[in-house]
């Protein structure tokens, strides 16, 4: 037998190694490995959305926290998530206008984020660094934002996985809360690959300034021209990421040569679906902003942010909102705004402005009415979703309505998806008009809607009478779950 004179050494080293491996096959995800399959461990575990999750903070001061939500300061916190514990992490509350406005009410029930390497380097919940969970403001059905991500993915948009979680507070029921995972580090990394791109989230610091770089609207080739956009990286970026994209809203403010500056198949998609849920509170709003922006290789694409307000709800801010149910479910999809805004949205006019690229919308428009609405499916989801959800919305006590007004939106909900699904087959036959200029010329004409009323998705009347069932949670009275 022929024997090496370090054999044992090499044998020594060999078994050492396989033991090091036969570690990071077991433990790599708790040490912030991802797993070899495509899916990383939080997406199987806290976004299954077959059940409901657990989530329980520990939080030293709970008065304490709640009375200083609105400067959005984070508190350490323990975090037991489905029965597994994560210590120091970050907890704050989130939002912009529905953190505003519960404060205003005097409510406390805020939407928040747990960040878990805040306070501990390399901290995360089987890869994920960050998520946040989502109070339902305005969303009577609870079911909004859950409801139009599954839209987009049915429409192949990226979108953050999302889940329902029952929270508890030192012990306490504190309520249903969507659990829905940030656009950063992680969110990047699941949907576009180890050497993915930049990703942003633009946001305005004054809705009363031009806001130009959050409408996406090339200013010149100064990064410091940009800084709704570059301010808010939620990756490291550099110059050259910079320069990338400051090149890309420059082709697209040309309106030519577009694919070589946006995704244009994969922004048409997005549309579709932000078209048909009458979403304002978005890029195509007044506001401009709730979307999440990202380049790779200077190509740009545009991906879905926060949907509480969707389906005609948004109001605020609105010296006087559309109230008018004909109205909304009858808006136009070919012109979704008014020329003043949409004008000043080149991702979506100059996309438009294009007779192939128009026709390519208006074939993804055909493809979710045909497979999502008129097939059923968007009941299917409601319906089932609403089963899982019900007995924990009967109990939520911090819930921003009553559980009868809960039902009454879910049943509302269903019904603007009915019309809205048959006013856009309507206007994509002809049979109604798809734009501003033609509803101008041949008012009221479209479904009619007229026996709903918006409002029960979700209003402030709803704010001025949550007031007395949040402080019966504050004062730590029991639950049914």
């Amino acid at each position: 037998m022929i024997r090496h004179k370090y054999i044992d050494v090499i044998c020594a080293l060999a078994m050492a190694l396989a033991v090091g491996l036969t570690g990071l096959f077991f433990f790599g995800e708790a040490l912030g490995i991802p797993p070899g399959s495509a899916a990383p461990g939080y997406a199987y575990r806290l976004f299954d959305t077959g059940r409901v999750h657990t989530i329980e903070l520990q939080v030293e001061d709970w008065e304490a926290f709640l009375s200083a939500a609105p400067a959005e300061q984070y508190t350490p916190c323990t975090a037991v998530i489905d029965g597994e514990t994560f210590y120091q992490v970050g907890l704050r509350a989130k939002g912009n206008n529905s953190l505003r406005l519960t404060e205003e009410y005097g409510l406390c029930r805020y939407s928040l984020k747990l960040e878990f390497d805040h306070y501990v380097d390399g901290g995360n919940y089987h890869g994920l660094d960050k998520f946040s969970l989502d109070a339902s403001f305005q969303d009577n059905s609870y079911l909004k934002t859950f409801l139009v991500y599954d839209m987009m993915e049915h429409m192949q948009v990226p979108a953050p996985l999302r889940s329902f979680v029952w929270v508890t507070v030192n012990g306490q029921p504190w309520g249903l809360f969507l659990a829905v995972e940030e656009p950063e580090e992680a969110f990047a990394r699941r949907n576009f690959g180890a050497d993915h791109g930049a990703l942003y989230k633009p946001d305005y610091t004054s809705l009363n300034a031009e806001n130009a770089d959050v409408a996406l609207r090339y200013v010149d080739g100064d990064p410091e021209s940009y800084p709704n956009i570059f301010q808010n990286a939620k990756c490291s970026v550099d110059a050259g990421d910079q320069e990338r994209l400051i090149e890309a809203l420059r082709v697209l403010s040309t309106g030519e040569a577009l694919e070589t500056a946006v995704n244009v198949d994969e922004v048409l998609r997005y549309f579709t679906v932000q078209v048909f849920v009458m979403n304002w509170d978005s890029y195509l709003g007044h506001t401009g902003h709730n979307y999440i922006l990202y380049e790779e290789d200077g190509v740009l694409s545009i991906l879905p942010w926060d949907y509480n307000l969707s389906f005609g709800t948004y109001a605020l801010g609105m010296t006087d909102p559309i109230r008018d149910p004909n109205v909304l479910l009858n808006w136009p999809i070919y012109t979704p705004a008014r020329g003043e805004i949409i004008q000043n949205r080149p991702l979506y006019h100059n996309l438009m402005k294009n007779e192939r690229y128009f026709a390519q919308y208006q074939d993804y428009f055909d493809q979710l009415l045909t497979e999502y609405f008129e097939s059923g499916r968007y009941e299917a989801v409601i319906r089932r979703t609403q089963a899982l959800i019900d007995p924990y919305v009967k109990a939520d006590p911090t819930a921003f309505c009553s559980y009868e007004d809960h039902l009454l939106a879910v049943d509302t909900l269903l019904e603007v998806c009915r019309l809205r699904a048959e006013s856009a087959r309507g206007q994509q036959n002809g049979a109604y008009p798809a734009t501003l200029a033609a509803q101008a010329e041949r008012p009221g004409e479209g479904v009619d809607a007229s026996h709903l009323r918006l409002q029960d998705l979700g209003d402030f009347e709803d704010l001025e009478e949550a007031k007395a069932r949040q402080d019966r949670a504050r004062a730590g009275v029991p639950s049914e779950i």
